[in-house]
């Protein structure tokens, strides 16, 4: 299957020198679906995860797009997509559009590349569409119930709580507070880039993706674990695995977990680098996409 999608321009906060892509919209589901689609080749589909957006795969897409068809999308909800308020913004509802999508643009033979919630969002790809899925890449990530992990239960009782919505609908604090505390150096995370960050959420009726994301770290261990229970689906396929090793969320034990379940994985490990590779490691980040794309 084949479509046609639109052509828009960028908004004006968006500075071509940060982001010289081309901004492409297909409707799913009645709600317009931004997403970028770069270059040619075997195609890379990076999905992101929250507080975040396509924006954070843009070192990856300039270095990648001259051999690689690159396809970063928004999430319903996150960067330059549509934010209904009657949206459904659980992960299991991003997978679900996310493989339309894919469907639609009729994406074979992908490297799929998933980061944060990307993982139960994404890996879905490789185990409802295995025949399009060649090789995945999984950077601090996840797929699995989040139940008996400490740091998960906590953030997920912040985000529920009055003060939590107050924080992620009215403070904008995801992006504003948490999104920077991620990195392990700071500096590597200008002014220019955090306001590119924050400028899709910019009133509380625009952030209800990143409020439900959060909430879903402890509301969605059924969908955690009936993706867990058939991860022998993706020890088919080449998996490459990205880790930032300070990573405050996403530590070690996370990556051990993954290297215990598919110990044929190949495994980066980036010292120094927090929760996105993409902005504090990013030559490491597309050479390891590069090398399984190539699986």
């Amino acid at each position: 299957m084949t479509t046609t999608a639109l052509t828009l321009e960028n908004p004006h906060w968006l500075q071509p020198i940060d982001f010289p892509f081309r901004t492409r919209r297909l409707a799913i589901e009645g709600h317009e679906l931004s997403f970028v689609d770069e270059g040619s080749g075997s195609p890379l589909l990076f999905v992101h995860g929250t507080p975040s957006w396509s924006f954070e795969w843009r070192h990856a897409i300039r270095a990648l797009r001259d051999r690689h068809r690159c396809v970063a999308p928004d999430h319903l909800g996150f960067g330059l997509s549509a934010k209904p308020a009657d949206g459904t913004y659980w992960p299991a509802d991003h997978a679900r559009r996310l493989r339309e999508l894919v469907v639609r643009l009729d994406l074979r033979d992908v490297t799929l590349v998933v980061h944060d919630f990307g993982g139960p969002i994404g890996l879905p790809l490789a185990l409802n569409e295995p025949d399009r899925i060649r090789s995945v890449v999984v950077v601090n990530s996840w797929m699995w119930p989040l139940g008996d992990d400490p740091t998960a239960a906590r953030i997920a009782r912040f985000v529920r709580s009055p003060l939590g919505r107050l924080f992620y609908l009215w403070l904008d604090g995801s992006p504003r507070w948490l999104l920077p505390a991620t990195f392990a150096d700071r500096s590597r995370l200008s002014a220019e880039t955090h306001r590119a960050y924050r400028a899709p959420f910019r009133s509380r009726h625009e952030r209800r993706g990143p409020w439900t994301l959060g909430r879903a770290l402890g509301e969605c261990d059924d969908y955690y674990g009936a993706l867990w229970e058939r991860r022998a689906v993706l020890g088919a396929k080449p998996l490459q695995l990205v880790w930032g090793m300070a990573d405050p969320t996403f530590d070690e034990a996370h990556l051990d977990r993954w290297r215990v379940a598919f110990p044929q994985a190949t495994v980066t490990r980036l010292p120094g680098v927090g929760h996105f590779p993409q902005e504090e490691a990013p030559d490491a980040l597309a050479t390891a996409v590069a090398a399984a794309a190539r699986r």
